[in-house]
């Protein structure tokens, strides 16, 4: 199972129902935070989930409404008592000078921070913290903004089905069936035995794609493809804001919806909503007409996806 949750949908500036901008990514118990605005910290205690479970922080970039809430949330970790190393990531474009900033006003901490840029095959969580599962990536992916800017895909693999008849036929051991469900090639007996040696066919997995602030692009368009749920930017709320929003580095609720569209997600939740949109219900009819899964995000929002039982 992935769970995601939306923690804060305002951009720029929080509003009395909207915190600035964070989501989680939860597998097994095990958080990723993506952004970290104002107030996250008492987003996660008001949604019931524990920052002492966070893995890593992954930051779509370096404005102060998606990062301003970290130095805080640090702190609070130290005071809780952790000492497990927590990552980061985000830009590789002056990440220095900001986590230095950041660890400064944290001062002190009695847990490592490590920053770690995301390679082009994406980043293993399982290598980081091995309560999550073999095969969960975090892959990156660049977006359109004012400054470098990053969206992120989280993929978690299925376990493969086991075919008993030619365990047994090849005779390995049941100590090592595990392993080789979760895509691992084993040895017994001197003898190398592959997944698919005694593997059913993989099956799909659960993936979800946040894209932090962006104008339209092809390369979400490729990161997201059928992804069961996209988040995605929705700063403004028609298309008579288009030439502001290619301005600034944002996208209109329409052409949020005929991107997700154009990538084949299953779901799609619309966020970062400026201060104009009031009421974001009253712009979605629009979005739904050009793609139909579309929903407005809102604080608190949750969703737990869930392999599909009739597939193999």
């Amino acid at each position: 199972m992935l769970t995601v949750t939306l923690l804060g949908t305002a951009a720029t500036r929080p509003m009395p129902d909207r915190a600035l901008s964070s989501a989680v990514f939860s597998v097994h118990g095990r958080h990723i935070l993506l952004d970290c605005g104002e107030g996250t910290q008492t987003a996660l205690h008001r949604h019931g989930l524990s920052p002492m479970k966070l893995t890593l922080i992954a930051l779509t970039h370096y404005h102060g409404d998606h990062i301003l809430g970290l130095p805080g949330l640090l702190q609070t970790l130290d005071t809780m008592g952790r000492q497990d190393a927590l990552y980061l990531t985000g830009p590789e474009a002056g990440h220095d000078a900001i986590l230095s900033a950041v660890l400064t006003l944290a001062d002190e901490l009695s847990y490592p921070v490590h920053f770690l840029p995301v390679p082009q095959e994406g980043l293993s969580l399982h290598a980081l913290d091995t309560r999550w599962p073999v095969g969960t990536t975090l892959k990156a992916f660049p977006t359109v903004h004012r400054i470098s800017s990053l969206g992120y895909r989280l993929d978690v693999p299925r376990t493969r089905k086991l075919d008993t008849a030619k365990t047994t036929a090849l005779d390995v051991p049941k100590p090592l069936w595990r392993m080789l469900q979760q895509g691992q090639t084993v040895t017994a007996d001197g003898r190398t035995i592959h997944p698919d040696d005694v593997c059913y066919p993989s099956r799909p997995g659960l993936s979800a794609v946040y894209t932090g602030d962006t104008a339209p692009c092809e390369t979400i368009i490729h990161a997201a493809q059928e992804a069961d749920l996209l988040i995605m930017d929705a700063t403004y709320p028609d298309d008579t804001h288009a030439d502001k929003a290619t301005l600034y580095g944002h996208s209109t609720f329409t052409q949020t919806a005929a991107l997700a569209a154009d990538a084949g997600v299953k779901r799609l939740w619309l966020t970062h909503y400026s201060a104009m949109i009031t009421a974001p219900q009253e712009h979605l009819p629009a979005a739904q007409a050009i793609f139909p899964h579309s929903e407005c995000g809102m604080d608190g929002m949750a969703l737990t996806l869930t392999f599909r039982s009739s597939e193999m």
